[in-house]
């Protein structure tokens, strides 16, 4: 290797850890105050940066949302096995969903984040609208997998509709989600969704392990 090329792996090794000191910065951040709440200033002095090198890096406060939201499930698919090659049964799959909204629970900041940035990508022209469609494109199509995978090991019935259980399972989160928000003190988010799962399971058993 010649020096050049040394240091532009050096370089390049130093640019990631700081990209990366600014994420989590930036999900602390936000998970504590909120994306409006949150300045950028802030994230780059949690970061131990000048706001003008965390822009370097990410040339908007909008920019850096997105990337935050790609961490954060890059970290909760980790955390909780819902990586695409996990091995996990179906029944491990649904609860790691349920062990996600307990998670979840306890980062609201987070949550009000992500809530209200998928409600604003409804519009045209958001710039968090194809990370959203993209995402939830992914999460119904990998349980849906995960599901079929059950099914035909003899796990789940047979003649379970995949793709339309992915969607009201995320539909139950996002529901579930919106309601605690609004409402915590009266809304058991990390309960109703494991009792909706539950009940989901004894639904797809095979009638002979009934």
């Amino acid at each position: 290797m010649t020096r050049a090329e040394a240091h532009r792996r050096t370089g390049n090794s130093a640019g990631e850890a700081r990209r990366s000191r600014i994420l989590h910065a930036a999900l602390l951040e936000f998970a504590e105050n909120g994306y409006r709440g949150s300045a950028l200033a802030a994230i780059a002095a949690r970061a131990e940066l000048t706001q003008t090198g965390l822009l370097h890096h990410f040339p908007s406060k909008q920019h850096l949302l997105i990337a935050v939201l790609e961490l954060r499930d890059t970290l909760d698919a980790a955390r909780f096995g819902l990586l695409e090659d996990s091995e996990q049964s179906g029944t491990e799959r649904l609860r790691a969903l349920v062990g996600l909204v307990e998670h979840n629970a306890r980062v609201p900041g987070l949550v009000q984040l992500f809530t209200v940035i998928s409600a604003e990508s409804v519009t045209p022209g958001h710039p968090a609208q194809s990370w959203t469609v993209d995402r939830y494109r992914r999460l119904r199509a990998g349980l849906a997998d995960g599901l079929r995978q059950a099914a035909a090991s003899g796990e789940f019935r047979s003649d379970l509709d995949a793709d339309a259980l992915a969607e009201r399972v995320f539909a139950m989160m996002d529901g579930l989600q919106l309601q605690w928000l609004l409402d915590p003190a009266r809304v058991d988010m990390p309960g109703l969704f494991r009792d909706f799962v539950e009940d989901l399971l004894d639904h797809l058993r095979p009638a002979d392990q009934q």
